[in-house]
């Protein structure tokens, strides 16, 4: 007869860091601060889309942003020039932020008398999707150059998010990207996500985007 025993590892950590993400979730709901969690590939624009939706929501609400990444500061230094509150998060090499490290930069931010955090998780489509960080929200964006393909390659961070944000729409006469399909693709993977088509360079659909954000923050507060 065996004496030992069998962990699932990976079944254990994704027990334990849900458990955490809803404890983190009612902590943000009695502190009234609505948290984003935004996944992306690298390049797809989040950092310029960031600074646009910030533009649009600020005068209404109070924003904070933590900006994940590997390495580097870029990314906050850019936020920072929005005269927001932010600050930069180095993971040391994990390619994710869980529910844990999500409410170590949240005691660093410092959230009191903020309306919305915007967590700009580290750029890629598979690890940030695995981990609930305690979001309220979850976005990602899919730039047009990426392909109308991703959500049959990449299903669970469609299958997450709340809202799916196609930017680069500037761009789309020069690309084999396909409108229809990557709505199709993407509904089949999560029926009730909402797309939003923008330019973060021109500014089109920003309104649009901005608008739903601010409803959904609304409404969020008004649930007991």
């Amino acid at each position: 007869m065996d004496s030992y025993r069998i962990i699932e590892l990976k079944q254990s950590v994704f027990a334990d860091n849900n458990a955490d993400a809803d404890l983190l979730r009612r902590e943000m709901k009695e502190k009234g601060t609505f948290l984003i969690n935004l996944m992306s590939s690298p390049g797809s624009g989040k950092t310029t889309t960031l600074t646009k939706l910030i533009a649009a929501l600020k005068d209404e609400l109070s924003i904070g942003v933590m900006e994940a990444d590997i390495d580097s500061d870029v990314d906050a230094d850019t936020i920072s020039a929005t005269g927001v509150k932010v600050i930069q998060l180095h993971t040391g090499g994990m390619c994710h932020l869980d529910a844990d490290m999500t409410r170590q930069g949240i005691r660093q931010l410092g959230i009191e008398g903020l309306d919305l955090v915007i967590l700009e998780n580290v750029g890629n489509l598979v690890c940030p999707a695995e981990f609930d960080t305690g979001a309220a929200l979850n976005m990602m964006i899919l730039s047009v150059p990426e392909g109308h393909d991703k959500p049959l390659k990449y299903p669970l961070v469609f299958q997450v998010c709340n809202a799916m944000i196609i930017n680069k729409t500037d761009v789309l006469p020069y690309f084999d990207f396909d409108m229809d399909k990557v709505t199709q693709f993407a509904r089949m993977r999560n029926p009730n996500i909402e797309i939003f088509p923008i330019s973060a360079k021109t500014g089109d659909g920003i309104d649009a985007l901005a608008q739903w954000l601010k409803q959904q923050v609304k409404n969020w507060k008004k649930q007991a």
